[in-house]
């Protein structure tokens, strides 16, 4: 059951274009653990999840991303997250340090989501996730993705959706269009 889910929100990730190639990750919080995405796998071919110890070893198989969904579970509620690298929410964490939907979904669903910093797959990057997750189900770590947390992996799945859409109609905009270095 656990890996059929993996695998239809991975698929649909991809589909969308939220993720590309192996990048993101998946994960269920259980009972003394979770079950996460194996690191280097594509979404839409997930694959068994791996299956990581609250305090205990983790396996070398499991994502690089393991300790961001593990503080996060500590730390609040949620059961489920989705990693993904939605280009549009990438993008506008280079121009601001928070995102703030103008359309109606976004508006509701997130209407404030926090832009944080720190190298992949590294405690920090952890903390600041788990300290923006305080104030919203949908984070967006600088010029890496987002991690959005809920009760399900589709719930998480419909927040790093309505966060990519909100992003792109920023652009449309123009409020972070036209870059330059």
């Amino acid at each position: 059951m656990l890996q059929s889910e993996f695998s239809d929100i991975g698929l649909r990730l991809v589909r969308e274009g939220l993720v590309s190639g192996n990048f993101g990750n998946l994960s269920v919080h259980v009972e003394n653990g979770m079950y996460i995405t194996s690191g280097g796998s594509f979404l839409d071919e997930a694959g068994d999840p791996v299956f990581v110890p609250i305090g205990g070893p983790v396996p070398d198989r499991a994502s690089s991303e393991y300790r961001v969904h593990l503080e996060v579970y500590g730390a609040s509620s949620h059961m489920a997250c989705v990693h993904a690298h939605p280009p549009f929410s990438v993008a506008a964490s280079f121009v601001f340090d928070r995102i703030e939907p103008l359309d109606s979904e976004g508006s509701i669903l997130c209407p404030l989501v926090p832009v944080v910093e720190g190298p992949p797959g590294t405690k920090k990057l952890a903390h600041a996730v788990a300290e923006g997750i305080s104030s919203s189900p949908v984070v967006i770590a600088r010029g890496h993705g987002t991690f959005a947390f809920g009760k399900t992996l589709r719930e998480a799945l419909l927040l790093t959706s309505a966060v990519e859409h909100a992003c792109k109609i920023l652009y449309y905009l123009g409020e972070f269009g036209g870059f330059t270095r």
